[in-house]
């Protein structure tokens, strides 16, 4: 994934990128706990004096690249955001554009949000689909309908956001099957299954029944 800032030095990038394809790699090939510093510097051709300069340790670094995460997609959803089109026309390309993000960086989503032993970048999506999701269901009213029932907005947006993730993660582990126009296409039919929350967090109004 591209760094976020263009500040950044080019050896920093290139520093990163080399340490977190790396890690990626020991990670299909061997448990999380057996991976060490040593390793992750000896697959990226740096020594450890040149991980330490980047990441206190492991954690720091699945922490930073957590962030990394979450920046550049937020970065996607706000860019999209502010193009003047139709709002179908906007949510559509928000889903599409969010999608070929993953699939052009499709072995670091498929190691990292399919893993159970490294939860931080799952919980961290997670959370950005809730808290986009909990600030468009609050514009929206207190409660949303399902077949003319009423729904807490929280089950809803819970169960809006982990049907989300669950599909791209199931997605990834088949080896996208699925163009990501043709997913995003099949993600808006769902949509009143899953109580608009989808839409809502990607900054859709709601259809009219």
């Amino acid at each position: 994934m591209s760094p976020t800032s263009s500040r950044t030095d080019p050896r920093v990038i290139r520093t990163h990128q080399l340490i977190r394809d790396a890690f990626i790699d020991l990670l299909q090939e061997i448990e999380f706990e057996k991976i060490t510093v040593n390793r992750i510097a000896e697959r990226a051709t740096i020594n450890r004096a040149t991980f330490y300069l980047h990441y206190r340790d492991i954690p720091d670094m699945l922490e930073r690249m957590a962030n990394q995460m979450i920046d550049e997609i937020q970065a996607i959803l706000n860019g999209v955001a502010n193009e003047t089109r139709l709002d179908i026309d906007i949510d559509l390309s928000i889903l599409v554009k969010l999608l070929e993000h993953i699939a052009d960086n499709s072995k670091f989503y498929k190691m990292l949000l399919a893993s159970k032993r490294i939860p931080v970048f799952t919980d961290r999506l997670t959370k950005l689909m809730v808290d986009l999701i909990t600030r468009r269901a609050e514009k929206a009213g207190s409660s949303l309908s399902v077949s003319g029932a009423s729904v807490p907005i929280d089950i809803a947006i819970w169960h809006g956001s982990s049907a989300f993730i669950g599909t791209i993660v199931y997605w990834l582990r088949n080896d996208m099957p699925y163009t990501p126009l043709f997913l995003a296409k099949q993600l808006f039919l769902l949509f009143p299954l899953h109580q608009n929350t989808i839409p809502l967090a990607l900054g859709a109004t709601p259809p009219t029944p």
